[in-house]
């Protein structure tokens, strides 16, 4: 894989959270796609699945995974991986933003509701 700048990096907003790829195939990895998600305080994701297991690293912060009726705390340095298929939502409890490193399957795609899946632009 070849080095990565990351200094510049293009920001996706979606309300309450922003994404910054790290690594993904357009920018050069051929089959994994890593980015940064912040989610601001008290922050309630979107319900969404996704079309490949997503592993979600807590950087900063404090959030929640609610899953399969259950909610799983992430404090920095916890990890959770979300299973494909299996809706969740990420959310922010506390003053301060969450963050995380997100890992996804190059190609995994992202539904949210009985929309159409998507790729998320972040991941390309």
């Amino acid at each position: 894989m070849p080095l990565i700048d990351n200094s510049t990096p293009k920001s996706f907003t979606m309300p309450g959270v922003t994404f910054t790829p790290i690594a993904a195939p357009s920018r050069g990895t051929r089959e994994t796609a890593l980015w940064r998600a912040f989610v601001a305080p008290h922050s309630d994701g979107v319900v969404h699945h996704m079309t490949r297991e997503e592993i979600i690293l807590a950087v900063a912060g404090e959030g929640v995974v609610r899953i399969g009726g259950e909610a799983h705390s992430l404090k920095p340095g916890d990890a959770f991986a979300a299973p494909a298929f299996a809706d969740f939502q990420l959310e922010c409890v506390g003053d301060v933003p969450f963050e995380a490193i997100v890992a996804l399957p190059a190609g995994g795609r992202a539904v949210i509701g009985a929309g159409p899946s998507f790729a998320p632009p972040w991941s390309l």
